[in-house]
């Protein structure tokens, strides 16, 4: 595996524990794309250098760390200037990207469809195209001279109208597959469409295979899904379309928003969105909060929803009785703690399960059947094979 080094900022409305905890996303990202983490650099700063984004005590101190130690790169956790990114790397001698370009490289690996290829590539051609002029500081040596500043400046303005030219088709080409989804989209009938959307890697595909019995990849690595796959589900007597989706992720890169937004008319377009949650990760309040600004972001914020919280075989519930010292602080909490918990208590509709251990799946298709069965019949009031069922 490569080596890597990652730096965060920590900024005044962050403690040190946070950026900790966004430094240990950036290293699972880097993972997902076969590098391992070193060393980590994090600076307290009210505002970040315009010049260099650290200051220049942490990056002469970053600079001296990566000397001579073969490090493949140097991650951001927040996205560089195109200047930024110039100077960095002047400075230490190596490769520096930040957190977007690396969330697009993993985008690229996952791609596997030509409409997530073509999506992919549109997105790193708009970040690429305010960077070209990095890309030719090779012609600064060319010192003096008639002529010889002129070729650069007009190789780059040359680079610029082929990435625009390849832009434009791009865009024009998922146009296309716009339309011909859009169609598909029309010709599924009456079925009530309902969508999982949730944080990256929160299980929502092995929900899928248990709603849906089929086999979709599932893996414990961040994007182990970016095309969006549709299965018919069929509870009891009730069919409905059910979608997995892309995750997200905080600071999901602006490009990626508008290049995945036609393969998140999925989403845009569902009766019901099944937001699941893995809530044992010690972060998983700020990953909703993540979601749904998502979700409002791509116009689908006022959606039905029904809270999944999955891996409850995981979650380590904290035990508040100072007086009970047989207590670790580090307990299972059981079904019905969960319930009564803050979460389970929530204004949306919750359920809490464990997808791999396969806990309370019966209780979650009962809970899905009631509300799939209440859009259909506010849709068709007058189709009576739910009536029986419902009362």
């Amino acid at each position: 595996m490569g080596k890597v080094v990652l730096v965060g900022v920590e900024r005044a409305e962050e403690s040190a524990g946070k950026v900790e905890e966004y430094l240990d996303e950036l290293e699972f990202l880097s993972e997902t794309v076969g590098l391992k983490s070193i060393k980590r650099f994090t600076q307290k700063l009210d505002r970040v250098n315009p010049r260099s984004f650290v200051g220049r005590g942490k990056l002469e101190e970053i600079a001296q760390f990566v000397e001579g130690k073969e490090i493949e790169l140097v991650v951001f956790d927040d996205e560089l200037s195109p200047t930024q990114q110039r100077n960095i790397e002047a400075e230490l001698k190596c490769r520096v990207i930040d957190r977007t370009s690396l969330i697009l490289d993993i985008f690229a690996l996952r791609a596997k469809s030509a409409y997530a290829i073509t999506q992919v590539e549109l997105a790193q051609y708009q970040y690429l195209l305010p960077r070209l002029a990095g890309m030719w500081t090779h012609l600064e040596r060319q010192k003096g001279g008639i002529g010889l500043r002129g070729p650069g400046e007009r190789q780059i303005e040359t680079d610029r109208r082929i990435i625009l030219d390849k832009i434009t088709k791009l865009k024009e080409r998922l146009g296309q597959i716009d339309r011909q989804m859009a169609t598909q989209r029309g010709n599924r009938g009456s079925f009530i469409r309902v969508a999982l959307v949730g944080y990256t890697n929160v299980g929502k595909s092995t929900v899928m295979n248990l709603l849906a019995k089929s086999e979709l990849f599932a893996e414990n690595k961040l994007f182990a899904t970016l095309d969006t796959t549709i299965r018919k589900v069929v509870i009891e007597n009730l069919p409905f379309l059910l979608s997995d989706t892309v995750g997200f992720i905080r600071k999901l890169p602006h490009q990626l928003v508008e290049s995945f937004k036609s393969t998140l008319d999925e989403v845009r377009e569902s009766d019901l969105l099944l937001h699941v949650v893995d809530v044992s990760h010690p972060n998983f309040e700020e990953q909703i909060k993540v979601v749904k600004s998502t979700l409002n972001e791509i116009g689908a914020k006022n959606k039905p929803q029904l809270l999944i919280f999955n891996k409850i075989d995981k979650y380590r519930f904290f035990n508040p009785d100072p007086y009970d010292f047989e207590a670790t602080g580090n307990e299972i909490a059981n079904l019905e703690e969960l319930k009564r918990s803050w979460m389970g208590k929530s204004s949306n509709e919750t359920i809490f399960i464990s997808a791999l251990d396969k806990t309370n799946i019966e209780e979650l298709k009962e809970k899905l059947y009631t509300i799939v069965a209440e859009l259909h019949s506010l849709r068709y009031p007058y189709n009576d094979f739910l009536w029986e069922k419902l009362d």
